[in-house]
């Protein structure tokens, strides 16, 4: 075991040193390199050394490199190497972290980074939360607990009765709703469309003055990060304006939510601690590994009905929480100790240091592809920029051709008409020199696929 362990150590090391140095996206040979693995289930088994050295000789040279410091395609940062190596040592210690009295060390260390966390984001002091596997099932937990108090408060218990003949819920959604709290709310039983759609603005928020009256069981969502501008809706405001209504109002913060931590932008998500509850990321701006969503909800009494679990064989009673009565997950991983890892490693001045310097990095970007003539789409609110390279099939053939050149990786969207490039910059590893490397040649490209400098820049 131990040589096994230092063999797989001694080759993520190396991996993790060359990222600066080779393309972001795998070359076409390593991808087609991967034919290899398409072998019928071995009869006999091979050694552990050796699966260990096909995996990497397969596998590594395949990877996007979103680990490395320009990969700018999603709302992801690679993982900081603490938590990398916290990861690791709780693999080893493989627990089952459902129960505080089984798994006490997990449990605890979870319930310590969630408190953290509720702090840091200025949420109300009585919130409860959980560690599941990202937004999209951070936001159907925390819906979860919402519709099951706004059923609750019309008298009808939907965990034991289901939704047939339940009053109905209205859901109120802004235009720009992201699709994982629309899938959540399909899982839910809610619907996908069954919806109220309210217009958002030029920078894709809600309008908070087009809110329909307020009848009867009603969740309403809104959202802290635009997948695609960035831009947080105005929370305080929509609170504001349903309170007193019996309305739960639920913020996707997949990323946007980190805003609460930094001095600098906490005045974006002003009022966030006037909802009911959240969902965020920590995979994205916390820059942990994959997989690590959190939801919180003010009501935790709503919250452990929607999701605990109870049976003969399974030793619940402790005087701590048992982290299993939060989540959908009975058998779940330790997610807790590569937040609590990076938060200890951080602290409140790193953690809002990486925030403000990715975001100070994004308006980087945006000055620059405006000085060289291409449009900015959106207003820089955090980190994320859009811009197009003229119509729709340059800019898609600019952003194949920077992918290909291999310098950053960016990927493409359509935003209120636009085809554009998306750049999101969430990583701890992006440095300021990162930055003008991808700018210079995201410039160079343009200009060599024939995008025309425009000039017409926000």
């Amino acid at each position: 075991m131990n040589e096994l362990l230092h063999d797989a150590a001694m080759r993520a090391a190396t991996y993790l040193d060359g990222l600066d140095a080779r393309a972001v996206a795998p070359n076409p040979a390593a991808v087609a390199a991967l034919s290899a693995l398409d072998i019928p289930m071995p009869a006999t088994g091979s050694p552990d050394s050796a699966v260990l050295a096909e995996l990497d000789r397969l596998g590594s040279p395949a990877t996007m490199a979103m680990a490395g410091p320009r990969f700018f395609g999603f709302v992801i940062g690679g993982a900081l190497p603490v938590t990398v190596a916290a990861n690791w040592l709780a693999t080893a210690w493989d627990q089952n972290s459902a129960l505080s009295n089984v798994t006490p060390a997990t449990s605890r260390l979870e319930q310590v980074a969630l408190r953290w966390l509720v702090d840091l984001f200025g949420l109300p002091r009585e919130t409860a939360g959980a560690f599941v596997t990202g937004a999209t099932v951070a936001n159907f937990v925390a819906l979860a607990a919402a519709r099951h108090a706004v059923l609750a408060r019309a008298g009808w218990a939907v965990e034991a009765e289901g939704l047939f003949g339940a009053p109905p819920i209205t859901v109120v959604v802004g235009e720009e709703v992201h699709a994982s709290a629309v899938k959540s709310l399909g899982l839910l039983g809610l619907g996908r469309t069954r919806v109220v759609t309210v217009p958002a603005d030029s920078q894709g928020r809600i309008r908070a003055d087009r809110l329909p009256a307020i009848l009867g069981p009603t969740i309403v969502c809104v959202q802290a990060g635009n997948v695609n501008s960035g831009a947080i809706d105005p929370i305080g405001e929509v609170c504001a304006r349903v309170r007193g209504s019996g309305a739960w109002v639920h913020v996707d913060g997949a990323f946007g939510l980190w805003a609460a931590a930094s001095p600098e932008l906490a005045p974006s998500v002003q009022g966030i601690g006037d909802a009911d509850s959240w969902a965020t990321d920590a995979h994205k701006w916390l820059n942990v590994p994959y997989d690590c969503g959190l939801a919180f909800v003010r009501d935790g009494a709503a919250l452990q009905q929607a999701m605990a679990i109870t049976t003969d064989y399974l030793p619940t009673e402790s005087k701590y929480r048992n982290p299993a009565d939060f989540t959908p997950e009975l058998s779940r991983r330790a997610r807790g100790v590569d937040v609590w890892a990076a938060l200890r490693g951080l602290g409140r001045a790193g953690l809002a240091e990486l925030l403000e310097r990715n975001c100070r990095q994004a308006r980087r970007f945006a000055e620059g592809l405006k000085a060289g003539g291409y449009r900015v789409l959106n207003d820089i609110a955090l980190n994320q920029v859009l811009v197009t390279f003229g119509d729709p099939a340059m800019t898609l053939r600019v952003i194949a051709a920077l992918q290909a050149e291999g310098t950053c990786w960016c990927g493409s969207t359509v935003w209120q008409g636009h085809t554009a490039m998306r750049i999101s910059v969430s990583s701890w590893a992006t440095t300021d020199a990162d930055v003008e490397k991808s700018l210079d040649a995201m410039l160079r490209v343009a200009a060599e696929c024939g995008a025309a400098r425009t000039g017409a820049a926000r």
